[in-house]
Order: structure tokens, then C-alpha cells, then sequence
């Protein structure tokens, strides 16, 4: 792909901030342009005011001032090291767009120097980010779920919804996609339900352009929507129920620090209590599940609601790994 002079130009100050000379052969050799180009764009960067200076003999060639090496030409130390810090988690979190971020970060790394390459190697080397992998599928679809937003081009989507995931078709205008705890949302408003509303990206069977086009509410933030549509309500004390709970203090801890209970958090009471406020809809729902993990580390003191749908969760999970038991033993019997 043919460059741009710009890009030629930055390229060759990328090159000579190395500090060595560097002949106009070896620019153009090193950027696979004309020599005479790189002529014409070193003129063009010592009338723009770069301090390039040529030295004339067999030893001669190009180079920068000094004091011009020493200065940021575009990024720092530190901005380098969170530059590629940052790929490393936009590309394990499955960001749609990594070939370009890695092209970004070669480019970063090719016009430095081989002080600035090796501590930014060090720096790339020390952090990992483990995440489950996004598939290739899902990268795509949120490839075209991104331009959609950012064109503002309605999408026909097929969603797969309900516990046996059941395929329904709608028009959705995208207004952006957010990851949150390891998974993908696409936030928009949906022209079926004539809502605002978030759907996974890996339930979407399919999307095709729609022939029409829509304009994102400008005060509107995908982020701040998927948030409140998940956290309680704290504005509605009406609608909240009190959640006391004791035990251990490192179970405690931890709980504090979960994504939902943090929120809901009211106090820290005496040591090995405490308490939050939740909605009721979640503590039969899902709340219990979260509880589970904790065995019986913790202890429910209120509301009898929730102990009761406790008991009702933990009592189907020994029915259901009852039956398996029983089973196991019987096969094993038959053997």
C-alpha cells in the first residue's frame, strides 16, 4: 500500500531520532520509496522547521540535532508502555479490530530505537491478560455492529432468546457495544419492542444492513444504560429489600468486592456482618446463585425470603446430582 507524504515524512523522523546518520539510499531503501521522494520529504521537514542536518563525505548521511533526539517526537516512555499494555488487554478482551491495533503497535515499535524497542519488549513481556477467547464469528459481528453505530445504519438482527434460545428477528438501531464481565453487548433501540434495550453478541444468529438510517441520542451512553439495567435501583428505596448477612470475614471481603453486592453495599457492621440493599426481582432470581460459591461460610440472618429461596435452589441441586448418583451406581452396578 502506497504511503501518503505525511507518512513518509513522519517515517523518516522516526528513522533518524535512532541518532545515527542514515544515507537517502538507505531511507528509501528502509520505507520501499524513490530515493528522490525521500528528497523531496526531507526538504519539505527542514522547511517545516526540522533541526535535519546532512553530512557531506564517505561516512555522511542524515541526522537529527540532538537535542530533537531527546525529545518526544510523538510518545513518550511511558505513553509506549501503556500503548501496548492497552493492546494486550483491548486484544484478549476480543476487541473487533485487532489487526489494526497490532499494526498500530509494529509501527510504534519499528521507528524506535534499539534502547526504546528493548524496554519496550521488557515492558510488553511483563503483562498478561487471561480471557476466555472470542470466536472469530463474534469478532465479526461486532466488526459490523461498530460501523453500524458509528454510521448510524439501522441492522436486521435474528436473536436467539429464552432458555432454549429461541430465534426472533427485529430491526435494531446499534448505538454501541460494551464489554462487561467477559462478554459483548450491543446497546441500541429495538424497533420491535420501541425501547432502548442491550442484547448479548454471541445469542445474535445473524444481521444484515437494514435500508434504513437513525441519530444516536447525543447525551446517550451505552455504558451507563447496560449499568443500570443490571445494578439496583438506589434512587427507588421503595422496590429495595434489606440483605443482612455474617460469616467469615475473607467470605465477606470478597463479596464486598463483587460486581453487584459492591454496589449494594450499605455497611460494614460489627466484625463478620453485613449489610446491603437489593431488589426483590434478583434475590429470587439470580442472587442465590451468587451466594452458592460461598457455601457455609455465610449465614443469611435476613430477609426469610431469601433463606427460603436458598433452600429451594440448594435442595433442587441435591435432587438433580441425587439423581445422577444414583444413576452412576446403577451403571456401574450393571458393569
Amino acid at each position: 500500500m502506497e504511503m501518503s507524504k505525511a507518512d513518509n515524512m513522519l517515517s523518516i523522523l522516526w528513522l533518524l531520532r535512532s541518532g545515527k546518520r542514515v544515507t537517502a539510499q538507505q531511507l528509501a531503501d528502509d520505507l520501499e520509496i524513490h530515493v528522490r521522494t525521500v528528497y523531496r520529504c526531507i526538504d519539505s521537514l527542514c522547511a517545516s522547521g526540522a533541526p535535519i542536518i546532512a553530512d557531506s563525505g564517505p561516512n555522511g548521511g542524515y541526522r537529527l540535532l540532538g537535542e530533537f533526539i531527546d525529545s518526544p517526537l510523538l510518545f513518550d516512555a511511558e505513553e509506549q508502555k501503556a500503548l501496548v499494555h492497552a493492546s494486550v488487554f483491548a486484544r484478549e478482551a476480543g476487541y473487533p479490530f485487532t489487526d489494526a491495533l497490532a499494526r498500530a503497535v509494529d509501527k510504534l515499535k519499528r521507528y524506535t530505537n534499539e534502547e526504546q524497542l528493548e524496554r519496550i519488549n521488557r515492558h510488553s513481556s511483563g503483562l498478561a491478560v487471561i480471557q476466555t477467547p472470542t470466536d472469530a464469528r463474534e469478532l465479526e459481528l461486532l466488526r459490523q455492529l461498530e460501523e453500524a453505530a458509528a454510521r448510524g445504519e439501522s441492522l436486521n438482527m435474528d436473536y436467539a432468546k429464552g432458555p432454549e434460545l429461541t430465534s426472533g428477528n427485529r430491526v435494531l438501531d446499534p448505538y454501541g457495544i460494551v464489554h462487561w464481565k467477559g462478554k459483548w453487548y450491543i446497546v441500541g433501540f429495538c424497533r420491535l419492542r420501541q425501547e432502548v434495550r442491550s442484547f448479548r453478541v454471541d445469542r445474535i444468529v445473524r444481521l444484515e444492513a437494514a435500508d434504513t438510517r437513525f441519530e444516536r441520542p447525543a447525551a446517550f451512553s451505552p455504558r451507563d444504560f447496560l449499568l443500570r439495567s443490571l445494578l439496583p435501583n438506589s434512587a427507588d428505596d421503595k422496590t429495595q429489600v434489606i440483605v443482612r448477612l455474617q460469616g467469615h470475614e475473607h467470605a465477606l471481603n470478597e463479596l464486598c468486592k463483587h460486581w453487584l453486592f459492591g454496589h449494594a453495599l450499605v455497611e460494614r457492621r460489627r466484625p463478620g456482618e453485613v449489610l446491603f440493599k437489593l431488589e426483590e426481582l434478583p434475590l429470587k432470581t439470580y442472587v442465590p446463585y451468587f451466594l452458592l460459591p460461598y457455601g457455609r461460610s455465610l449465614e443469611i440472618l435476613e430477609p426469610q425470603m431469601l433463606i427460603d429461596r436458598m433452600a429451594e435452589v440448594s435442595l433442587q441441586m441435591f435432587k438433580h446430582y441425587e439423581v445422577m448418583q444414583i444413576k452412576i451406581r446403577k451403571d456401574g452396578n450393571r458393569r
